[in-house]
Parts: C-alpha cells; structure tokens; sequence
C-alpha cells in the first residue's frame, strides 16, 4: 500500500517489496563471520506490484509479525529438505519464527492488497549472512526445487 510506503519511508528491497531498517542495537554479539549488532529490525511490505519475496537465507534467526494487512504466505525449506507453508493473518495466526540457514521466500496471498510486516533478526542482519538462492540449489532435489520455482530467479 503506497500510503504505508510514503509513511514509514520504505525503499525498494532485493528480495522484492520494500523495507527500512527501523532498529540496531547498540549491543554486539560474536558470529563465525565477526561481530553482528545483537539484534536488528525492519519493516517490510509486500504490495500487489510487488507481492513476492525472493527465496533467500540468512545465518540468523529471524522473528515475523505480521502487522497489517495480509494474508502473506512464506514458504520455507530447511538444509534437510523439508518443506513447509506458514500463512500469517491478522486475528489468527500473526508470528512466524524461521531459523538460520532455513530458506525462506513470502508472496501475498488471496486479495490481499499488500502485508506489512516487522522482522527482528538476531544476531542483527548484514548482507554477508545473506544468500539468494540461485539455479544450481535444489538441483538434486527436482521436487523440491518445483515447489520452491515460484520464489527462484
């Protein structure tokens, strides 16, 4: 929805929709990769133009609220190679937690007309824990990667 975009100042993100960084903390948590703030923590919004979130993965756990809108489905796939559909809707189900190293792609669903959504990620997010999925993942896994076509490249 474009009045919540002008709003909460969101920019067009990577992985589709729009988001801002609304929150780092001032604390720092160690991470084979160097240290990460302790926490971090963004809006983002999907919207009928740009209703999909792209199949990506983070070394950090990340914790979704699902703050207006909606409903928006995330599809997520862990390194063992299942599968699961979570489907956040205000007044039933409003929070999904999704692991480090679970891959992960959202899309609105239904008519929904956009999904504003909160997202803490901790330790806090950097783009170096970030990986988009690409053609040669889930090559091994043709079903799989079928289900998963919708959220790749």
């Amino acid at each position: 929805m474009t009045e919540w975009r002008r709003r909460l100042g969101l920019e067009a993100h990577p992985e589709g929709g729009y988001f801002r960084r609304i929150y780092t903390s001032p604390h720092t948590a160690p991470t084979p990769t160097g240290p990460r703030p302790a926490a971090t923590a963004i809006h983002y919004l999907l919207t009928r133009d740009q209703p999909l979130g792209r199949l990506h993965r983070n070394r950090s756990d990340i914790l979704h609220f699902l703050v207006d809108g909606g409903p928006v489905e995330y599809v997520t796939a862990t390194p063992d190679g299942t599968l699961d559909r979570i489907t956040l809707r205000t007044g039933e189900r409003h929070f999904l937690v999704v692991p480090g190293q679970v891959w992960k792609g959202s899309r609105l669903t239904g008519d929904a007309a956009y999904a504003l959504v909160a997202e803490v990620v901790t330790p806090g997010f950097d783009y170096a824990d970030h990986r988009f999925a690409g053609p040669g993942d889930f090559a091994d896994r043709p079903g799989l990667r079928e289900a998963l076509a919708p959220f790749l490249p």
